[in-house]
């Protein structure tokens, strides 16, 4: 199985690996790897390979049976199985959603309301939210959302195991997906510590250290999905 390094390290960019296989699909698999494999409303990251003479630009990663899959953005050589590679991510879209994923937890702590579904993005990302009527005054709400951006709280995180996470029910904010489970241990994301603990909640995505990297947010209209369905999107403004 594929190490994920991106799991101890999200700010870990470049990492030499060796081919462990290639699937009928045609994606790469490596022993381990830095890159994010699409999951949890999060797309895979993009980059490339280089090995030898050779550089291979990487369109997305994927989830496989053996870890994770990198798909090449176009028909090319690949690395032959038992290859070392230096594996580097396109760093600047990987830190902007980074920077996306960890205002949305944070979009859910001044919305406190289910969520029904989300999306990350390069630039914005959004929250579905169970929410029969749209907030009355959004700029009140975006400007508590960058209050809490601008306090510069940690981001850190802790591991339980699938039956703490089942004892404690009110830790999953998300209607529509579980957080990962089936291994064993659940990763929590905590913003905030002791009394300025803000929001902890399941996730398996990557985040930024600290909120105060995130810069300034701008929200967006409010979308009628349904009957008790909103959508809040959110961009990030540099």
């Amino acid at each position: 199985m594929t190490e994920l390094l991106f799991r101890s390290d999200a700010y870990q960019a470049e990492a030499e690996a060796v081919v462990l296989a290639h699937t009928a699909e045609g994606a790469i698999v490596l022993d381990r790897t830095v890159f994010y494999p699409t999951g949890g409303g999060q797309p895979g990251d993009s980059g490339h390979l280089i090995w030898g003479a050779h550089r291979l630009p990487i369109a997305t990663a994927v989830k496989v049976e053996a870890g994770v899959g990198l798909l090449p953005a176009a028909p090319d050589a690949m690395p032959a199985v038992g290859t070392m590679v230096r594996q580097v991510l396109d760093w600047s879209r990987r830190h902007r959603m980074m920077r996306v994923h960890t205002a949305l937890h944070l979009l859910s702590v001044v919305i406190p309301l289910p969520v029904t579904g989300g999306q990350i993005g390069a630039d914005k990302g959004r929250l579905d939210f169970a929410m029969p009527e749209a907030p009355g005054d959004m700029t009140a709400v975006e400007e508590a959302l960058n209050r809490l951006i601008d306090r510069d709280l940690a981001v850190t995180e802790e591991w339980i195991t699938d039956d703490e996470l089942l004892a404690n029910p009110g830790l999953v904010k998300t209607m529509s997906v579980m957080p990962p489970m089936g291994q064993g241990r659940v990763r929590l994301v905590r913003i905030g510590a002791g009394s300025g603990q803000v929001d902890l909640q399941p996730c398996g995505g990557t985040h930024v250290a600290r909120t105060g990297e995130i810069g300034r947010v701008t929200l967006g209209k409010v979308e009628n999905k349904g009957r008790q369905n909103r959508r809040v999107s959110l961009s990030l403004a540099d």
